[in-house]
Parts: C-alpha cells; sequence; structure tokens
C-alpha cells in the first residue's frame, strides 16, 4: 500500500513539474511575439511604406530616365516618400532631351558636382508640387480665370512659385510648355510631361556667382604701411589725383610683382575713389570674348588659371589702357604642353599680347601704311612685338610665329581694346653669340741670349782653339 502511495505521488509530481514548463515556454513565447510585433509597429512608423503602384516607382521606371537618375544622385528618394506618405504630388517631369543636350553643358556640370548637390535638389524639387493637380482642374480659355500659382517643393524657393497658365493653345507651367498631360497617373500622385527645365533664382543665382570673377579670381594682397625712418611714423598717403589725369608712373611699375618684374603697385587716379571701374570693364570684356566666341581658351587662362584678370581689372581702375591681342582657340590648341607647363610660362605668353597703348583696328593699319614696320611695347619686357602691313591687314611678328588681324575690335569701350588674332606670337629668342676661337699660336723656342762678356771670351777662346771645351761657347 505504501508503495503504491509513494507511486501516485510521484507521478503528481511530474505533472506539475511539466505543468509549470509548459507555461513558462508559453509565457516566453508570447512575451517575444509581442516585442516583436511592437518592434515592426515602431519600424513601420518610422520609415513610411511605398506601394508598388507609388508614383515613384512609376517615375523610376518610366521613360523619363534622366529625371529618374538625377533623382537618384541628389538622394531625394527618401525626401520623396515621405512627402508622398503624407499627400499627393504632382510631378512636372522635363523630357530627356531637355536635361541632356538642351542645358547649358556648363549649367549640368555645376549641378552635378558634389558640392553643389545642394542646387541639384533645389532644381528637382522645384518641379514638385506637393498636391495633386490633373489637366481637369487647370486654366483654359474658356474659363475666367487665365493662370493658377502653385508652391513647390523647394523650399529655397521663398516666394517663387509655379503658374500653371493657357495661352496660344497650350497649356504652360511658368516658361515651359506642358506637352504630355496626365503622361502618368496614380493613386497617390500625377506626372505631366514638359519640354524645358524650371530653373528657381536660387539655385541661378548660385550658378552666377560661381561664374563670377570675384568669386573666382585670385585678389592681390595689399602692402604694409610705410613707415618714415626719420620720425619713425606712418608715411602720410599721397594727396589723390584728380579724376582723368594719367597715372603718376609708368604702367610696368604699377604692375603686380612677377616673373622678370618686381616694383609695387603704384598709386593712380583710380585707385582708393574709383573713377575707373577696371574690374567691370574687365568681366564685361571677357563675357564679350564668351559671346563672341573662339576665344573660350584665352578666357580660361585670363580667369582661371591665372591672376591676370584681376590685374589688368586694377591697371584699369588706375587710369591705364590696355590693347589685347587675342589669339583665338586654334591657334592656342597649338601651344604644347612644355610650354606651358613651365612656372610662369602662362603670364608671360599673355603679357606678350598686352600692349600698353589704345589701339584700334584703324588706327594700326594708318600706322603700318604710314610708317612701314612699327615696334608697340607689350608688358613682357624688354621684347617689343613687330606690326606691318600685309594683304590689306596687319601682321604681327615675322617668319612662321606671324599672326594676321584677323577679328578686329572685337571690345573697345576707350580704356580696353581687343583684336583677334589668328596665331600666339612668341618673342624672338635672345641667340648668344659664341666666342670666336683664335687659331693656336706657335711658341717659338728661344735660345739664351748670352751676354757681350761671354761674347768676347769666347771669341778669345777661339783664337787660341780653346773654345770648344766650354759649352757656353757653342
Amino acid at each position: 500500500m505504501g508503495f503504491q502511495i509513494y507511486g501516485v505521488f510521484r507521478r503528481l509530481l511530474l505533472l506539475m513539474i511539466v505543468v509549470c514548463s509548459t507555461s513558462g515556454a508559453t509565457l516566453r513565447e508570447n512575451s517575444s511575439s509581442s516585442s516583436k510585433k511592437h518592434s515592426s509597429s515602431s519600424t513601420s512608423a518610422t520609415s513610411p511604406q511605398i506601394n508598388s503602384n507609388s508614383v515613384l516607382v512609376a517615375l523610376l521606371d518610366s521613360h523619363y530616365t534622366e529625371l529618374s537618375e538625377l533623382v537618384e544622385k541628389a538622394l531625394l528618394l527618401q525626401t520623396l516618400e515621405e512627402a508622398v506618405s503624407k499627400h499627393n504630388i504632382t510631378i512636372f517631369a522635363p523630357k530627356n532631351e531637355a536635361l541632356e543636350r538642351d542645358l547649358d553643358p556648363e549649367f549640368k556640370r555645376f549641378l552635378l558636382e558634389p558640392g553643389n548637390l545642394k542646387s541639384l535638389q533645389n532644381l528637382l524639387l522645384f518641379h514638385m508640387i506637393p498636391s495633386r493637380i490633373d489637366s481637369a482642374h487647370w486654366p483654359h480659355h474658356r474659363s475666367s480665370n487665365k493662370s493658377s500659382h502653385h508652391t513647390s517643393l523647394c523650399k529655397d524657393a521663398f516666394d517663387e512659385s509655379l503658374r500653371i497658365s493657357h495661352r496660344n493653345g497650350d497649356d504652360h507651367i511658368s516658361v515651359a510648355r506642358i506637352f504630355k498631360p496626365n503622361d502618368i497617373v496614380r493613386p497617390d500622385g500625377i506626372i505631366h510631361g514638359i519640354e524645358r527645365v524650371l530653373i528657381p533664382k536660387s539655385v541661378q543665382q548660385d550658378f552666377n556667382s560661381r561664374r563670377s570673377l570675384r568669386a573666382i579670381s585670385a585678389v592681390l594682397p595689399e602692402g604694409a604701411p610705410e613707415v618714415d625712418p626719420r620720425t619713425h611714423r606712418l608715411k602720410k598717403p599721397a594727396s589723390p589725383a584728380p579724376a582723368g589725369s594719367p597715372p603718376a608712373l609708368p604702367i610696368y611699375d604699377a604692375m603686380a610683382p612677377g616673373p622678370s618684374l618686381a616694383p609695387a603697385p603704384a598709386p593712380g587716379p583710380g585707385g582708393p575713389h574709383h573713377h575707373f571701374d577696371g574690374e567691370a570693364q574687365i568681366k564685361d570684356f571677357i563675357q564679350t570674348l564668351l559671346h563672341y566666341g573662339g576665344y573660350n581658351e584665352l578666357a580660361d587662362i585670363l580667369v582661371n588659371l591665372t591672376s591676370l584678370a584681376s590685374e589688368m581689372g586694377r591697371l584699369v581702375s588706375e587710369g591705364y589702357v590696355l590693347t589685347v591681342l587675342a589669339p583665338n582657340d586654334e591657334a592656342m590648341a597649338k601651344l604644347t604642353t612644355d610650354q606651358l607647363s613651365e612656372p610662369g610660362a602662362p603670364e608671360q605668353i599673355v603679357y606678350y599680347h598686352l600692349i600698353p597703348e589704345y589701339q584700334t583696328e584703324e588706327s594700326m593699319y594708318n600706322a603700318v601704311r604710314r610708317f612701314g614696320k612699327v615696334r608697340y611695347d607689350t608688358l613682357r619686357l624688354p621684347h617689343k612685338v613687330v606690326a606691318e602691313e600685309a594683304d590689306g591687314s596687319v601682321k604681327f611678328g615675322q617668319g612662321d610665329g606671324s599672326a594676321y588681324l584677323f577679328d578686329p575690335d572685337i571690345y573697345t569701350d576707350g580704356r580696353i581694346s581687343v583684336q583677334g588674332i589668328d596665331g600666339v606670337l612668341m618673342p624672338p629668342e635672345e641667340t648668344k653669340l659664341a666666342p670666336k676661337s683664335s687659331p693656336p699660336v706657335a711658341k717659338a723656342a728661344v735660345k739664351p741670349r748670352r751676354g757681350k762678356l761671354m761674347e768676347v771670351a769666347c771669341r778669345m777662346l777661339g783664337a787660341f782653339g780653346q773654345d770648344s771645351q766650354f759649352t757656353s761657347c757653342h
């Protein structure tokens, strides 16, 4: 009987242990599943879920490949996902040709630079409106309201809005014609095709400031104040010269220190008082070169490769005048790497094309017709450029290194004159004459001369026949 009771007790104990273990496992599973549900709900709350039928997926898979690539490069997918999760959006997608061929190549390089990511984002967000606008809600020619204004997703656009209007029988968004309305329609957005890119003013200002001469040219440092050694006080600045008076020093003394040129800048009538706005005139001159076409290489050397543009602007501000003999792009392309790789070589080449006089095509042609060959001073000391008449035009230089006046009076404003030439001028090389080699002089062996007393002694010994015993008498 005791054995039966003991066996029943063991069975009850085992049953209780099994029940406790199973209940504990169930509690752990429930807690883990609840934590997983909580974590999944929290993650779903933080990151919006994008449906496969979303307008963003349709944009990335659409025929607007250039726009979709720029959206990915601008890292805008997460921003657009958040916008789509809050409200519908309307995208005005430029066609591929507008972004690939019609867009200015320099402006496109500006957008794709890593440092200009914010400008690229603002440009793309300017094409998107945080509301659904289909063609049925656009103003048409029958309605009284001819246009409607909408705010884009670009936060840096400030008060600049997108204006949808109907004119000349077509619908327009600002300056771009809508050629495919309702091209792609999705539950959370709509895409319309437009013919050109919309550029906000903020992006255009960033691009213009990047291209401006003030942002990219080097600024020459100003010299330290001079101290009078007698009084140990600062020297008083010279009294300003009246406006329009000629500079006090020659242009060579006013040039910035550089290769073979060491004088400090000289005071002039336009220095502190800006009687002549040389910087504005240099900007105008360089922009004229770019718009004229065929002189981009020279403009690039003046602005980007060297600081000559700012130096020329300072010279013009101080009252000096310049004539620029501008080689065209074909001539600049013939320069070799060795000619440009040496330190100071681009500056020396340009200095030889700058004449410190104001000359036009007419004045130079009349001079060579009257005087034949005319030598003009250049800013590359001490070389001068020779001009003469040839084939009814003005030819500079001599021999194979000559160049003709090709495009006369590209820019003339009374201070700066630009004359286009079809070659790069090089100063004649200074040939050093080798010293003449004189024929070798034959050295004659001179016998030592005997004195008069020795000659008398030798004659006396010879009379007696004894001179043969003395070697000095031979």
